[in-house]
């Protein structure tokens, strides 16, 4: 079954941390560029940060850029996202997206809630 499942979100304090994953199946996870996206309640999905197939070109946006990193394990077929300094506005639903280097589908998880509070 082809799937992506996000976990590792939470209700965490300002200035704390989180690991998010996002673990693949049923498809050849090396091919696929990654991505993590976010979307708060009321706005657009908004696009977080994206990963190469090989690991080694990543990019973020600007908002995270010195707090946010994302990686990925071939061998396990995941992606991880470590987030660091979280602030208030990080508040959202995170979710994986998978974009294949030929013509196949593009696939998106279902999402992790992270909830950034005191």
């Amino acid at each position: 079954q082809v799937q992506l499942v996000e976990s590792g979100g939470g209700l965490v304090q300002p200035g704390g941390s989180l690991r998010l994953s996002c673990a693949a199946s049923g498809f050849t996870f090396s091919t696929y560029t990654m991505s993590w996206y976010r979307q708060a309640p009321g706005k657009e999905r908004e696009w977080v940060a994206t990963i190469s197939r090989g690991g080694g070109g990543t990019s973020y946006v600007d908002s995270v850029k010195g707090r946010f990193t994302i990686s990925r394990d071939n061998a396990k077929n995941t992606m991880f996202l470590q987030m660091r300094s979280l602030k208030p506005e990080d508040t959202a639903v995170y979710y994986c997206k998978a974009v294949p280097s030929s013509t196949a589908t593009v696939l998106w998880g279902q999402g992790t809630q992270v909830t950034v509070s005191s």
